[in-house]
């Protein structure tokens, strides 16, 4: 499945701005053969936008889903976002996979909130594995910093998950993070890894771009700058399938000797 990553920061603050960004990108993607297009965390809203977050947070099936079911109908292909949620009284940083046919597969919570900004807007998710089918390949959804824990993406993996999304608002001094260990990731757990990153600055924070689509090898298929940009990778079944069978990790595994670690 053709992939796009779509890099950028859109115009914080502004949904309806956001959702136009989306639909471009959506359309280009589309044009280029991509079943798919993510976009990088709190992508719908902004991120740094302080008391924004809860101003324009939604339910998951909100005005902004349907608004975004459209933009994935009318071009043909799956959309996943970063938006805040808000179910009642309370506001999550969640991530939504919307299909082709414009119907909403899955929602996802993050588990892992980073910093005092995020604690101080955000409830954390209790979710750590949610998944849904798209296009032959079982497609897992996660959030930034829930990344960097290994036993996150090792759940995943252990789940069946083929393609893992990560929308992403990753900043400096981190780059090492899209540079070293997304691609790791991808390798101890024979899955790809679909990292999607904000760029620029954005009030105190400056974000560093290098989205990257890395394989089961643990090579990135592909990797953008630090400019705005939209990238394409493929997530490969049979390569996939093939390198699950000549990498021995996860049946090597012996989970009798991890007890320890929970």
């Amino acid at each position: 499945m053709r992939t796009a990553l779509l890099q950028s920061s859109g115009r914080p603050g502004s949904v309806d701005e956001n959702l136009k960004v989306l639909d471009e990108a959506a359309d280009r993607a589309a044009a280029a053969g991509a079943g798919l297009l993510a976009a990088p965390e709190m992508f719908l809203t902004g991120y740094a936008i302080g008391d924004g977050i809860g101003r324009l947070a939604e339910p998951a099936d909100g005005d902004s889903a349907d608004a975004i079911a459209e933009i994935a109908g009318r071009h043909g292909l799956a959309i996943a976002y970063g938006y805040p949620e808000r179910d009642g009284d309370t506001v999550f940083n969640s991530a939504q996979l919307i299909s082709a046919e414009g119907v909403r597969l899955a929602n996802y919570r993050k588990t892992h909130l980073f910093g005092c900004f995020e604690r101080d807007h955000f409830r954390p998710g209790e979710q750590p594995v949610v998944q849904a089918e798209l296009n032959g390949l079982t497609v897992g959804l996660m959030i930034c910093y829930d990344v960097e824990f290994p036993e996150n993406v090792r759940a995943h993996a252990l789940a069946g998950t083929d393609l893992l999304l990560v929308p992403t608002a990753q900043m400096h001094p981190f780059q090492f993070v899209p540079e070293s260990v997304v691609p790791v990731r991808a390798f101890e757990n024979q899955l790809y890894v679909a990292y999607v990153n904000r760029v620029g600055r954005e009030g105190e924070f400056e974000f560093v771009g290098l989205s990257t689509l890395a394989g089961p090898d643990g090579v990135a298929r592909a990797r953008a700058g630090r400019a705005e940009e939209l990238v394409f990778a493929d997530a490969d079944p049979a390569a996939l399938a093939g390198s699950r069978e000549a990498n021995p990790y996860l049946s090597d595994r012996r989970p009798g000797l991890y007890g320890s670690l929970v």
